[in-house]
């Protein structure tokens, strides 16, 4: 059973280098368009709306200890005199093995009406804490490719903590968006202590390990094409990213019924086909969608699950109701 746990990890471990040097500092959500804001911390306020999106994606299931994500992100827009501004908070939480980390970012968001539409300049303050947990790793006594006693493989549990920044742009018209953002400005460097441990002078708690965030820009776009004569209307959008070493993307298509009903399918370039189905009913929201990997993992694993839910909430920002309040008991 050790030995499973072991090529697991190994395994996972090798999934995860590739997945860094794939510009996924980030999660990777096959929804990206209903959570833009955590990409972009300009894609806020865009609705007259409290909207809120949580959800989880379980990754490569089948194989043992794979990749878990849970994420939330929440926006409002608001007026400060004149102006149009908007406010915003991005969670994220997740798990590679015994790796794992938490992202938690706050949102501004500067808003002006031109050219048909609404562009946006917005701002992320916050931080990234990784953790390991050494103490759980093993090695078996005949493994010929690595040694307990070999100073890159932490054997206490260690974390570390650094602050980090984000920026975009956006543009949001009736017909369509775009946006342009860069996560982990400046490419912050977090330091992991050992916890201090009962032992000799030098122990792995004397060391240090470093895991840098890799700077990402992402570009993103979408636009809604009525059917003519039906209820329908087709709803494409892509999704572009790069570390500025590696490029990769995904383009999704979607039909929506009354704005209500989508489904559709989905291609992440070299690695996944989704296919979706969502549903938005009374400011209620549940999406799901399935990959199917089109690389060599899907010979270990069924794919992978992601599902979101959320809640808008309508705000009136008119200057005509600004001191009107109605009871509760009398809408």
């Amino acid at each position: 059973m050790k030995l499973r746990a072991l090529l697991s990890t190994i395994t996972l471990f090798g999934c995860a280098a590739a997945w860094q040097a794939s510009a996924q500092t980030d999660a990777q959500f096959s929804q990206y368009y209903e959570v833009p804001s955590y990409y972009n911390p300009s894609a806020i306020g865009n609705t007259d709306f409290v909207r809120i999106r949580a959800g989880a994606r379980l990754q490569w299931l089948g194989i043992e200890n794979a990749p878990q994500t849970f994420a939330g992100v929440a926006d409002m827009p608001f007026k400060l005199g004149s102006k149009r501004l908007a406010v915003g908070v991005k969670v994220s939480q997740g798990s590679e093995g015994l790796y794992s980390s938490l992202d938690i970012g706050a949102q501004i968001a500067y808003k002006l009406r031109k050219w048909g539409g609404m562009w946006s300049v917005g701002l992320q303050l916050g931080f990234i804490d990784q953790s390991f947990k050494g103490s759980e790793v093993y090695l078996p006594d005949d493994d010929d490719y690595h040694q307990s006693t070999d100073d890159a493989i932490p054997t206490s549990d260690i974390h570390g903590t650094a602050f980090d920044a984000s920026a975009g742009l956006w543009y949001e018209h009736p017909r369509f968006y775009a946006g342009l953002s860069c996560t982990h400005l400046t490419s912050p460097s977090i330091t992991m202590n050992a916890e201090s441990s009962s032992g000799g002078s030098e122990t792995s708690s004397d060391r240090k390990y470093q895991f840098q965030a890799k700077r990402t820009l992402y570009f993103t776009a979408g636009c809604n094409i009525p059917i003519k004569n039906t209820l329908f209307e087709i709803v494409p959008s892509v999704l572009v990213k790069s570390d500025f070493g590696f490029t990769t993307g995904e383009l999704t298509a979607r039909a929506r019924y009354r704005k209500m009903f989508s489904f559709g399918v989905g291609y992440r370039w070299n690695d996944a086909v989704v296919a979706i189905l969502s549903a938005e009913i009374k400011n209620f929201f549940i999406g799901y969608s399935y990959d199917y990997a089109t690389s060599a993992i899907r010979t270990a694993s069924s794919g992978s699950h992601e599902i979101f839910v959320g809640y808008s909430l309508k705000l009136d920002l008119s200057d005509k109701n600004r001191h009107r309040h109605k009871s509760v008991r009398i809408m």
